[in-house]
Parts: structure tokens; sequence; C-alpha cells
């Protein structure tokens, strides 16, 4: 039983490494791709044309295979703010690799974030989820079109507010997918795997997610971008998975939890607020229009 305890913090320690990489990679994608201003799927393939997004979208499936291992034990309100720890490896090789330039506020406030998800590490108790019933199943479904809706408009908004709107709508969307995920993942037979619903539904709502995430990483903040993403994710996950999924808490540590919670959404909400833009993207130049004919000119009459 030890062994397999041990596995699942091991999981959860190797997402936050594959989520941060995976984060700085697509913002150095996204920031070389021309802004998109409609909800457009090609956005996708055309970032799938850099060799730098491919490997960013390789260490996000890591992240996301290592998160589904590690949901099998962990519960989901430590997976899913886990997750927002990613931002701290994120800022860390950015500013290394990349020159970043980030503000005192957001190194404290990533330092906020750090002691948050330790409080939430330490009073969380490993247990295996209870299944999804069918309303809650449909309700998944629901909220991918409403997401989707949603997105279609959102799209419209531009710099920091555009990032974190959009941010937020794709963290919806990766929270409806870790939902999926937790009971899915204590499915052991390949019928019972693939014949259930819920993975279709994960899958849905991650390319959903994923082509939000880079609309608002296009925007100009990657960090505002990714703790929206992060804190809009955590709520919902959260909740469903106590009230749901049988998500458990240490006996005696409900306080350090609902504290280490709190610190962690604040400190995330609050990094939408005060990130500043790590690279500025220019729009598409408008289409070049057509020269209009002179008007036509009566010859004068004679008479």
């Amino acid at each position: 039983m030890r062994q397999v305890v041990s596995s699942g913090w091991v999981f959860l320690a190797a997402m936050i490494l594959a989520y941060g990489v995976a984060n700085l990679l697509q913002s150095a994608a996204a920031a070389r791709t021309t802004v998109h201003h409609t909800f457009d799927p090609g956005l996708l393939v055309r970032l799938a044309g850099q060799r730098t997004y491919l490997l960013g979208l390789g260490c996000q499936v890591l992240g996301f295979v290592l998160a589904f291992l590690a949901r099998e034990e962990l519960p989901l309100f430590l997976v899913q703010a886990s997750v927002a720890a990613g931002l701290g490896v994120t800022a860390v090789l950015g500013v290394v690799l990349l020159k970043w330039s980030l503000p005192t506020a957001e190194i404290v406030l990533l330092g906020l974030l750090m002691v948050g998800i330790a409080a939430l590490v330490k009073s969380a108790q490993p247990a295996h989820a209870r299944p999804l019933g069918a309303a809650a199943i449909a309700g998944l479904a629901v909220a991918l079109l409403v997401i989707a809706g949603l997105g279609f408009f959102a799209v419209r908004l531009q710099g920091a507010l555009g990032s974190v709107v959009l941010g937020s709508l794709a963290g919806v969307g990766f929270s409806a997918a870790a939902i999926a995920a937790r009971p899915l993942a204590n499915e052991h037979s390949a019928g019972g795997f693939f014949g259930n619903p819920l993975l279709y539904l994960l899958v849905v709502h991650s390319l959903v997610g994923q082509l939000l995430l880079g609309l608002a990483m296009q925007r100009g903040s990657t960090t505002a971008a990714v703790a929206a993403m992060d804190a809009a994710g955590a709520v919902p996950a959260a909740i469903v998975g106590l009230l749901l999924l049988g998500d458990r808490i240490e006996p005696g540590k409900e306080w350090l939890a609902g504290l280490g919670f709190v610190v962690t959404l604040a400190s995330v909400i609050a990094l939408t607020r005060y990130a500043e833009p790590q690279h500025h993207c220019t729009p598409a130049p408008p289409p070049a229009r057509r020269p209009e004919p002179a008007p036509l000119r009566t010859a004068p009459t004679t008479r």
C-alpha cells in the first residue's frame, strides 16, 4: 500500500515539471503566430507547424498522463491546484532561458502559490474515486457546449483581459476533463476504458481547452493566461471531487486544506492582475483594399 501512495506523489511532482516546461514552449510558439480574432480550430494546425509548439504539446501530453495516473489515488483538489505549481517552473525557466523580467509582486505571489500547494499536499488523503452518474455525465456534455459558445465570443477580447477570459475558459474545460478522468482512471479493463463515455468527453474537453489556451497566450502574458486557467480550473474540480467523487481530507486537517486552497486560489487570481506581458504579438495586417475606380465625369455639352 505504501508503494502505491508513494507512486502517486512521484506522478504529481513529475506532472508539475512537465506542465511548467509545456507552458514555456507553447508560449514561445504562440508569440510567433499571427494573433487570431476568431474561434478558429485552424490555429492548432498552424501552431502544430512549429517544432517548439509540438515539443511543448508533447510535454503537456506527458503532464496530462502523469496527472491521470496521480488522480487514481490523489484527490482532485490537490492535483488540480498542483497544476498551478507548473507556473512557478515556467517563470523560473522563462527568466533563465528567455530573459523574462518578473515584477516583485509576481515573484511574491509565486512564493505564496507554493506555500498554498504545500498545505494542500499536507492535508490530502489518497482514496479511489466513486463512479459518476448519468446526470453528471450529461452535465459534462452540456458544459462543453457552454464553454465553446462563450469562447466563440471571448476571442474578440484583446490584451490582458483577453488572456484572462480565454485562460479562464480553458481552465474550466481542463477542469471538466479532470472530473472525467478521476473515475476513468479506475477502469482497468480495455472494454470498460474505451466504452466509457467519460473518455470521449475528456478528449473533447481537452482539445477545446487547448485551443482556448493557445488563443489566451497570443494576447501577451503567459503568466496571466496560465494563472487564470489554473484558478478557474481548480474550483469546479475541487467541489465536484469532494461532493461526488469521494475525495478525502486528512481528519483534523480540514482547516489546513481550506487555508491552502484559499491561498493558492488567491495567488493565481492575483497573478492575473499583476502579471506583465512577456511578449507582444502583432495582429495580422488588414487585407489590402482594391483602389476604387474614379467617379465618371460627364463630358460638357455644347449648345
